[in-house]
């Protein structure tokens, strides 16, 4: 391996100057195995984040490796103008685990990729310009997905993003309305909640104040946050955008803003709205699909909605350059009417043949499964240290992808410090443990790890985490 300050002089001089390595000194990561990597002098460190929720199998899986070699001694690239069986495989694959009509693909390369398609096939399809996001939402960093993506550091002077417009997110800790009843998690807020538990108890009744009869009434399926929040986006509906809109796009579950997750049934109404515009739905699973979620295999299917076109990447191809779109074959023939599409390396056979080795190992190693068993037991732990600690707001999540809001403290709900987060962050990998960032204020902690993961690693994870915390509690002190 070249040696390290080798390394940081040739960054200096010829990678881009945009400051992205995590830590005061960057790892130089050498090699990776399944939940594991090793930097440049042999140190372990455990990989709690996946290279940004992108390792979806483990680092190097055996199988996913021996299928990539033996397609890369077979075809590497013939370009959409000649077929090869990888991609015909890939397919039948990819849409059996779709539901109808979600069934043409659209091979890309990477997640702004997937979803600058996706815009054009909402604004071809509907003949209507303006797309709705939500705030704190991350969509791509092309120039056409800026204008979707609202989080502060991604945004730049110049102009970009005609017809985009963002929406309130609607966030349950730290939006104005949320509480301990509303969202899909093991782990709720602290939040005191207007919708207290009726007599249903565990069955899911609670009693709503029913704005028609004037008087509280027993709903099975009623949040006040949520509905708040539906009053927003047809707020924005009815004085942002144009009668008629192209489309809405929404993460299940927010990443880069730090795991954020919306009130049930939010979405549900939502696409109905949008719907009732003239508008199509678009689920971005590039961060939740393939099983992480643990629940369900798509985010969009924890929330009980069909979306006109789903976008997937990072997991799709365990860290390889891969991503897709699928939708109706109504939106494609529509594409096809406005656009000859075309992708010079997108579904090339090793892209193809790695898909296929991905979903393979997912279904062979039930690792939705392990999601959803062992995320659930990762969120468990964590919510204890929210207990114990002042700084800890919020642990929420679904399956394994999980956040982690540091605060100054729980009742104001003020972001801790960047410099804090950092020193933390530091000290977590300093013990062996790499974990994410994000939200607007970097002040959340992210933890994606690979879906190979197990409840002993768990247990090590959070004990680092823990030691940090009280690491720094004790720095504060002095």
């Amino acid at each position: 391996s070249l040696a390290y300050a080798r390394v940081l002089e040739t960054h200096d001089k010829h990678l881009s100057p945009v400051s992205t390595a995590y830590f005061p000194k960057p790892l130089l990561l050498h090699q990776g195995h399944m939940e594991w990597l090793f930097d440049h002098e042999g140190k372990r460190y455990l990989d709690f984040f996946s290279g940004i929720v992108t390792v979806s199998v483990g680092h190097c899986h055996p199988k996913v490796n021996a299928e990539a070699q033996k397609q890369l001694g077979r075809l590497w690239h013939t370009s959409a103008v000649f077929f090869h069986p990888a991609i015909h495989e890939y397919a039948e694959k990819l849409s059996a685990l779709l539901p109808e009509p979600l069934k043409v693909i659209f091979l890309t390369n990477s997640g702004s990729e997937a979803n600058d398609l996706a815009m054009v096939m909402a604004r071809a399809h509907s003949d209507h310009t303006d797309i709705i996001s939500f705030r704190g939402a991350y969509h791509g960093c092309s120039p056409y997905t800026l204008g979707l993506t609202n989080v502060g550091p991604f945004k730049m002077d110049l102009p970009s993003g005609i017809g985009c417009h963002s929406t309130m997110c609607p966030d349950v800790f730290r939006g104005p309305w949320g509480g301990s009843h509303c969202r899909d998690s093991p782990v709720q807020t602290i939040r005191k909640c207007s919708c207290a538990p009726g007599p249903m108890g565990k069955e899911g009744g609670t009693w709503c104040h029913c704005h028609i009869f004037k008087f509280c009434i027993l709903f099975t399926d009623c949040c006040q946050a949520k509905d708040q929040y539906i009053e927003q986006f047809k707020e924005t509906l009815s004085t942002t955008v144009a009668k008629s809109i192209a489309g809405f796009f929404a993460e299940p579950i927010q990443g880069v803003n730090g795991v954020v997750q919306y009130p049930k049934g939010f979405l549900k109404e939502a696409f109905e709205l949008v719907r009732e515009r003239g508008g199509v739905c678009i689920a971005d699973e590039v961060q939740t699909g393939f099983g992480r979620l643990g629940s369900h295999f798509w985010g969009f299917q924890t929330h009980g909605v069909l979306p006109d076109i789903v976008t997937m990447a990072k997991g799709i191809g365990n860290g390889f350059p891969m991503a897709a779109v699928v939708t109706s074959p109504e939106i494609a023939k529509s594409l096809a009417k406005h656009l000859l599409h075309f992708n010079t390396f997108g579904g090339n056979p090793l892209a193809c043949a790695i898909g296929s080795a991905v979903l393979e190992v997912i279904k062979e190693e039930k690792l939705q499964e392990n999601s959803q068993e062992v995320g659930t037991y990762m969120l468990l732990k964590f919510a204890k240290l929210r207990e114990e600690f002042e700084i800890i707001g919020d642990v929420r999540g679904k399956g394994l992808m999980m956040g982690i809001d540091m605060v100054k403290d729980k009742m104001s709900r003020q972001p801790l410090p960047r410099e804090e987060v950092n020193q933390i962050h530091d000290d977590c990998k300093n013990m062996g443990l790499l974990i994410g960032r994000g939200g607007i204020f970097s002040q959340t902690f992210r933890i994606a790890p690979s879906m190979c993961i197990t409840k002993p690693e768990v247990d090590f994870a959070v004990e680092v985490f823990r030691s940090a915390i009280i690491q720094h509690m004790e720095r504060r002190a002095k």
